[in-house]
């Protein structure tokens, strides 16, 4: 994800995502976030002349972004709107298959952050939307003012990981009864109020926002899928790429990278798998790789991303 005037998004780990990718003349690669297009403008250059990157985005704005970003690649950059939890399909349908390598960029842009229509953040007065593309349904609104607090508190728990979610649900439930919320600067300030305890590094609605958020567009459930599809269109040492920005992200990526490379022994620093044990990947970032100072002082958004990198076996 990406700007041409480096103002709204910088394209986080950007050496290391091409390091790890192995990005080279004439590869062919799948940015599954393509956003502002940053990575995949990088990754193009790398392959120049004759590579070529399907760049997919759900929200539709940002893919008119990457349109802008990119035009100057003409057809070795094929841009589609679309979910990447189907980028197999979509990279079939598309003439993208057996490919080199693919990239996940999690999480939200600046971009998007920047849009108050999205209402993205909590200091946003536009309305509490947060859609990251019309394949989702129901908004933020739709679940802050219509779900129980049963069901408030567990996605605030499970996914924002607010130790006071049940405090903050029940105080959603008994305000909206007599005014709905209907910005995102409203429900911040509110969740602000009701919250006892004060974080000192991050505002008391972040958590409660992300929740919403990953509840709103499905991003487990995406990510899930997503990992498993790239899979599928990756050719025999392709590698697989993701970068992560909060710990529910990070630890599923984890656990699907370890789950199918259990039976690989090879150290990370091989060029191939020499063990000859059955597994589906070999994990190249036994930690995952993060910003150095110099980056996160430039870019503070990339303090929080973590990459980590795997390859398909034959």
């Amino acid at each position: 994800m990406g700007s041409s005037d480096g103002r709204l998004h910088e394209p986080v780990l950007l050496a290391e995502v091409l390091a790890q990718l192995a990005a080279r003349e004439g590869g062919r690669f799948l940015d599954g976030t393509v956003g502002g297009g940053g990575h995949a403008a990088a990754i193009l250059e790398r392959t120049a002349p004759s590579g070529r990157l399907l760049g997919l985005d759900r929200d539709p704005a940002a893919l008119a972004i990457a349109r802008r970003e990119l035009g100057r690649f003409g057809d070795r950059a094929v841009l589609v709107e679309g979910n990447f939890a189907l980028c197999d399909e979509l990279a079939r349908v598309h003439g993208f298959a057996d490919l080199d390598g693919v990239l996940l960029d999690l999480g939200l842009s600046s971009i998007q952050l920047a849009d108050e229509s999205r209402g993205f953040s909590f200091r946003s007065s536009g309305p509490l939307d947060m859609r990251a593309g019309p394949d989702a349904r129901e908004s933020a609104a739709d679940l802050v003012n219509t779900w129980s607090a049963t069901d408030l508190r567990r996605i605030f728990s499970e996914l924002g990981e607010e130790p006071e979610a049940a405090r903050v649900a029940n105080a959603i439930v008994r305000r909206r009864a007599r005014d709905p919320f209907l910005t995102a600067e409203e429900l911040g300030r509110f969740v602000a109020g009701v919250k006892t305890r004060r974080p000192k590094s991050i505002d008391p609605a972040t958590q409660v926002f992300q929740a919403l958020r990953m509840a709103v567009n499905g991003e487990l459930d995406n990510l899930a899928r997503g990992l498993e599809a790239a899979m599928r269109i990756l050719r025999p040492g392709g590698r697989l790429a993701v970068i992560a920005f909060h710990s529910l992200e990070d630890r599923m990526v984890k656990q699907y990278f370890a789950r199918e490379s259990r039976d690989c022994i090879c150290p990370p620093h091989l060029p191939t798998c020499v063990c000859g044990h059955r597994a589906g990947l070999r994990v190249l970032t036994r930690r995952p790789l993060s910003a150095d100072p110099e980056e996160i002082a430039r870019n503070p958004r990339a303090r929080s991303a973590r990459l980590r990198v795997a390859e398909k076996l034959p």
